[in-house]
């Protein structure tokens, strides 16, 4: 990653602000997958002392940012439409969260990202999609 992964987490998270507030770190990011971590602090932490599910899907979030922004093709643009998760399990550790699309679903219309977030034991926490919409760029 450019200027090394903290740096680089730093900056994007600089884009939208929100992000910072997890103190997220990139740890890969290719086309058609992005991998967000974060650490269970109090600050992310619900009153049962679990890792609160908003900031689960704010990783879940940016983890579909860097997907997109390094995926699609030059004559596309995409904006979320929705998001749909399900949550499987007490979030009691820190958190890896994923994004992950196939190649040929970057084309016009609404696009679905697969989205998960794992404790440290490999265990699913939340699952689901952000769907976008994909549209050309005007000319």
């Amino acid at each position: 990653m450019p200027f090394g992964k903290r740096l680089f987490s730093r900056m994007f998270a600089r884009k939208a602000p929100y992000f910072a507030s997890i103190r997220p770190l990139v740890t890969e990011l290719r086309p058609n997958f992005c991998e967000v971590r974060f650490a269970k602090r109090r600050k992310v932490e619900n009153h049962i002392g679990t890792v609160h599910v908003i900031a689960i899907c704010n990783a879940l979030e940016m983890a579909m940012g860097g997907l997109a922004e390094a995926t699609i093709p030059r004559h596309l643009r995409w904006i979320p439409r929705g998001m749909q998760v399900d949550y499987t399990a007490k979030a009691t550790s820190d958190i890896r969260a994923t994004a992950e699309t196939r190649p040929e679903d970057w084309k016009p219309g609404d696009l679905p990202v697969t989205v998960k977030a794992f404790r440290d034991d490999g265990t699913v926490v939340v699952q689901g999609t952000i769907t976008l919409h994909v549209s050309e760029k005007p000319k």
